[in-house]
């Protein structure tokens, strides 16, 4: 849509977001700044010699104890390079190597895939360069190659404080102060809706949909939206336009 230049086509002042959460059915969370991190995508490929693992290991470059060396050092880069003011989250999610049909022999590739989640430009800079020492520096240590592709997807996703507000207003006119949590924690989550946060300014909220009929979490193989949270999701919108059309 940005692409597609929406913002150049048509006056548009400010912009809101909703999603619905797995909180509380009748119940909105916000917050002003930064409320949603950056997601990247990191691979790194090991390349050795491989070998025979029983007959001669000593004669191959061994990348299955390099990768596992490498996971290891790759959580020191929250635990001893963050700082503890900041947030980041640094996750494996995917291991390939070797053939379980011919587990005696020492593969000469391996590559390794994950996650990397930040809130600041700075640590996701961090992040990106860390893994590229550790994983430049494993390998000469091995006596083998790495290979690095780190791809930046989402930014994190900040929320304007005067909007923000007007978010605010309007969820608390339909299910009341109390049930407005106005300072929620920011969490490792990822949202293409903060390109458009950057492009003008808005608020992004959530909406609860768990009661006793539904209680799941997103993006589980289990979801079950609860379609008693669409009246209070398009009460919140009427309320909002009433709002902003006032102003």
């Amino acid at each position: 849509m940005i692409n597609d230049n929406l913002f150049e086509r048509f006056p548009i002042d400010a912009v809101y977001g909703l999603h619905n959460m797995s909180e509380p059915l009748g119940t909105f969370s916000i917050r002003s700044g930064p409320l949603m991190a950056a997601s990247d995508r990191w691979y790194v490929t090991f390349r050795g010699t491989g070998g025979h693992g029983g007959a001669g290991p000593h004669l191959a470059t061994d990348v299955t104890v390099l990768q596992a060396q490498f996971i290891v050092a790759l959580q020191t880069i929250v635990s001893r390079n963050v700082s503890a003011i900041d947030s980041a989250v640094i996750s494996v999610g995917a291991i390939q190597g070797g053939s379980f049909l011919s587990a005696n022999v020492m593969p000469s590739e391996i590559r390794i895939a994950g996650t990397a989640r930040s809130f600041t430009e700075s640590v996701r800079n961090l992040i990106e360069r860390r893994i590229n020492e550790l994983a430049n520096n494993l390998a000469t240590a091995f006596d083998c190659t790495a290979h690095i592709e780190y791809s930046r997807g989402g930014i994190p996703l900040v929320n304007h404080n005067e909007e923000t507000q007007r978010a605010i207003n309007a969820a608390e006119a339909v299910v009341g102060t109390a049930n407005v949590n106005k300072n929620r924690e920011p969490f490792m989550g990822s949202e293409d809706f903060a390109f458009m946060l950057l492009k003008r300014p808005g608020a992004f909220i959530f909406m609860g949909i768990n009661d006793e009929k539904v209680s799941v979490k997103l993006h589980s193989p289990d979801y079950d939206f609860n379609d008693d949270a669409i009246p209070l999701g398009v009460a919140y919108w009427i309320s909002l336009v009433q709002q902003e059309l006032k102003n």
